[in-house]
């Protein structure tokens, strides 16, 4: 009876050590395979960022939301009539920056995150809540976008995604901060002059012909990784102005070279350029 009871003990033993490891990596397998079909090219944003100049902006040097030509040097040649906003007279929360320092960012080409870092960012309790690796060399403890980039692979893969970057005018992907879009009501004057983007109450709204990539690509950026949401009430904001404006011949080359580059493709771009026979370079 005594032998008997002892291999019963074994066996649970057993079992239950298999099911815990069955549970333990059975879980990250498929927690890994909700993000397996997002980006694994790269998760450096300096070696991104070349590649975006030299394998998909190399004939398109042109920002998004003015369309400034840039040369292969990251200068900005100014749009006709684009001018800066009197950064003390504005009605948006303006960061810590002179007048002068936005005036050199306006001359300089700078890679925009339209799906902010920090929407999905703070997701991750690396940028919440820090980690016991975040300390700089002067022994202080830091969390947000730094701690996040050092310690979690997912959020550089996230913050690397090609789908994701725009080339912009530094000064406005500066004033655009992590403003969420909206569309506006009333008859607001555009920002920066001729430039067609809109930043007012702690929101921006795109010009027309750029509001439905916009809305793709935050709608790519939920359905590739879990962890992030659009939220309401931008979620139909950005469902009606997918719906409203197609894609475009770029928008879809665009996609095409990503996923060439990148390797993992944007279904949401590409279905409707498939069906309109654009998917192609």
């Amino acid at each position: 009876m005594k032998k008997i009871l002892i291999l019963l003990a074994i066996c649970f033993a057993v079992t239950q050590t298999r099911a815990f490891s069955l549970s333990l990596f059975g879980n990250a397998e498929r927690n890994d395979a909700k993000i397996r079909h997002g980006n694994r090219h790269s998760q450096s944003f300096y070696a991104v960022k070349k590649e975006m100049l030299e394998k998909i902006y190399y004939d398109h040097r042109r920002t998004l939301y003015c369309n400034a030509e840039f040369t292969k040097h990251k200068q900005i040649i100014k749009p006709h009539g684009f001018k800066l906003p009197d950064i003390q007279k504005a009605d948006f929360q303006v960061y810590d920056i002179t007048a002068e320092e936005l005036e050199r960012k306006s001359v300089r080409m700078e890679w925009e995150h339209i799906v902010p870092a920090q929407n999905f960012g703070k997701t991750f309790k690396e940028w919440s809540l820090g980690h016991k690796n975040c300390v700089s060399h002067k022994g202080k403890k830091f969390k947000g976008r730094s701690c996040a980039e050092q310690e979690s692979e997912e959020f550089r893969y996230m913050y690397t995604d090609m789908y994701n970057l725009y080339p912009s005018i530094g000064a406005v992907n500066y004033l655009r901060a992590n403003f969420n879009f909206t569309q506006f009501n009333n008859k607001l004057p555009n920002t920066f002059g001729t430039c067609a983007l809109k930043i007012s109450k702690n929101k921006a709204e795109p010009a027309d012909d750029i509001k439905g990539l916009i809305a793709r690509t935050y709608l790519y950026m939920q359905q590739t990784y879990p962890r992030y949401s659009i939220g309401e009430p931008m979620y139909g904001v950005l469902k009606a102005w997918a719906k409203k404006y197609p894609v475009t011949s770029w928008e879809c080359r665009r996609a095409y070279r990503i996923e060439k580059t990148q390797g993992n493709a944007n279904n949401i771009v590409k279905n409707d350029c498939v069906a309109q026979n654009m998917y192609h370079d």
